[in-house]
């Protein structure tokens, strides 16, 4: 009998205030529009902003470009249990996907990837770390992560 359990996604970047929380946000946004029960959260490989929301910039683009408010979030960092609690541990870049692999436990049941493997022509491809960038490399990497989302959502359900 197929379980009727909704798919559970986490997303990882670094800290957990920019890049994983906006694609945590679009994920929730898409799978809505589309009417699909889905389950997300985000987190970081680092501990840094444990608690903290996310960065005022993503969640002004968040805002401005997708209409979610996500100043609610609060940055966690990824633990074992998360590769039992989840299916899906989607990093952002290729510096968070050695992370993961190094610290999955070998009976994890969570399939690893990279957000934007999800996304046909893009396997393979990093999602830039914003942070250290302008406004509009928020607003690439927020248009990126809800093309991602789309194709997420295509690919899992």
């Amino acid at each position: 009998m197929k379980s009727t359990r909704p798919v559970s996604v986490l997303m990882v970047c670094l800290g957990n205030i920019c890049r994983s929380p906006l694609a945590e946000a679009a994920l929730r946004a898409a799978a809505k529009r589309k009417g699909v029960a889905i389950k997300v959260d985000s987190a970081g490989t680092g501990d840094w902003h444990i608690g903290h929301a996310p960065d005022r910039r993503a969640q002004a683009v968040a805002k401005r470009l997708g209409g979610i408010d996500i100043g609610h979030f609060r940055a966690r960092q990824v633990t074992r249990d998360d590769f039992y609690r989840f299916d899906h541990i989607l990093a952002m870049d290729e510096a968070n996907f050695r992370h993961l692999s190094l610290m999955r436990p070998a009976d994890g049941t969570a399939k690893l990837s990279m957000l934007l493997d999800h996304l046909p022509g893009h396997e393979g491809t990093p999602v830039p770390d914003p942070y250290h960038g302008s406004v509009e490399a928020f607003d690439a990497v927020f248009r990126q992560v809800t093309e991602a989302a789309e194709g997420i959502l295509r690919r899992l359900t």
